[in-house]
């Protein structure tokens, strides 16, 4: 591209030059040509009325007095009547320019002039000429040089931009580069970079947040699955079945529930739906690994009450919240359930240390742990529940309460202001 904007460049200003420079030559050649038939006229008619005068006053009139009077490269012929004529300087060879100019006493002056004089005043000219038309060039050069690698330097820096994109560099460079195009490329590739980033960002997410939330669930799966082949019960073996295929469509539902949150996290299909169940299926899933660390699961609170949400989506919150403190809690984990206002609030508690003063609120954000885990897993229950029109909230760090908060709808079968009735699973 360098190569096609100086040639470019050089091709028009040497059109100019030969437009221009050829007509220049032109005119000067014969502005050249007439001042010089000019002089030799001036010289001629001024020869003519000094010998016109020298003869009124019937002065002498020879080559040695008028020889002064011509220019040291003109040669003259002084002829008048019954005298020898007078010549003065050397007679020119070749090609001259002439003028005769009559006296007043019938004498007759000629100048003349060698042409060569013209010819190397026009040479003179022309190499000025040639001369300027050579700085121009070399000016233009230049000129084309700087253009084109202010042209194409920044192209190959964006095509290094395009590049680097399309190799999974999504960064975003922020140059530009003072030209309204490229800058509006730059504008474009900054854009895309960072739509990329959001994508990369998404993806990684999702794979996060997927491999977080199948974990647990797929380990209490296998140890089910392990019960059942570890057991001669036919009726046995179809309970555990019957529940291990409850947890694969639960399984089912947390992958379409993350990939609906990746691509809108505020498509949500709540309906209403019983806390109960909600809370039994998860005391069963989690029961195994509770047994298998010495420790207690339980319920209590409220019954009978209906919320409105995604079932999927709350039993995600609640798995987290769940094992969140199997993992980094102690003692018996408590699920109760309350109301408050037109909510319902399952609040999740244990008798561990809590959450260390330096956390505070920002548990919930992603990659922030206290003890060397992910740190994704109440993120993303966070972002569960706020999808549904619900919120998750810390309300005490030690011991910790986390409280679910849903929107509640009154069932008819009992009050709603039965006492609350504790049941341990």
């Amino acid at each position: 591209m360098r190569r096609r904007l100086i040639n470019s460049t050089l091709a028009v200003v040497l059109v100019v030059i030969a437009v221009f420079g050829v007509s220049l030559v032109i005119v000067e050649t014969r502005t050249i040509t007439n001042s010089a038939q000019e002089r030799v006229e001036s010289e001629a008619v001024r020869l003519a009325s000094i010998v016109d005068s020298r003869l009124l006053s019937e002065e002498q009139v020879t080559g040695d007095i008028l020889r002064d009077q011509v220019a040291g490269d003109r040669y003259a012929v002084i002829r008048m009547p019954g005298r020898a004529p007078i010549h003065i300087g050397t007679e020119p060879e070749g090609d001259v320019i002439r003028y005769t100019a009559p006296g007043e006493q019938g004498e007759k002056v000629t100048v003349e002039e060698p042409r060569s004089a013209v010819t190397r005043e026009v040479g003179r000219t022309f190499l000025l000429i040639a001369g300027v038309a050579l700085l121009a060039i070399v000016a233009a050069v230049l000129l084309a040089v700087r253009q084109a690698n202010r042209l194409a330097s920044p192209l190959t820096d964006l095509a290094s931009t395009a590049e680097r994109l399309g190799s999974g560099d999504p960064r975003p460079r922020h140059k530009r580069y003072g030209v309204p195009e490229l800058d509006r490329v730059a504008d474009v590739l900054d854009g895309s970079a960072e739509r990329i980033a959001r994508m990369l960002t998404a993806e990684r997410r999702l794979a996060a947040d997927a491999s977080h939330q199948l974990r647990t669930p797929l380990t209490a799966l296998s140890m089910r699955l392990e019960e059942i082949t570890m057991t001669d019960d036919l009726d046995e073996v179809k309970e555990e079945a019957t529940i291990a295929l409850a947890q694969v469509e639960r399984l089912t539902d947390v992958v379409e529930r993350l990939l609906t949150n990746s691509r809108d996290p505020r498509t949500g299909s709540a309906v209403t739906f019983d806390l109960d169940e909600v809370i039994k299926q998860q005391l069963e899933e989690w029961r195994p690994a509770y047994r298998s660390a010495g420790r207690a699961i339980v319920s209590s609170g409220k019954r009978h009450l209906t919320a409105v949400g995604t079932p999927g989506a709350v039993a995600q919150v609640l798995a987290a919240l769940i094992e969140n403190s199997l993992m980094h809690g102690g003692g018996t984990v408590a699920l109760r359930t309350r109301v408050t206002g037109n909510q319902a609030v399952i609040e999740v508690t244990d008798e561990g240390p809590g959450v260390p003063s330096e956390l505070g609120s920002r548990i919930f954000e992603r990659t922030i742990s206290g003890r060397n885990s992910t740190g994704i897993g109440l993120a993303v229950a966070r972002d569960l529940a706020e999808a549904d029109g619900g919120r998750l909230e810390m309300l005490q760090a030690s011991p910790p309460v986390f409280g679910l908060f849903l929107s509640r709808t009154p069932m008819k079968k009992p009050s709603d202001d039965d006492p609350e009735q504790p049941t341990i699973r």
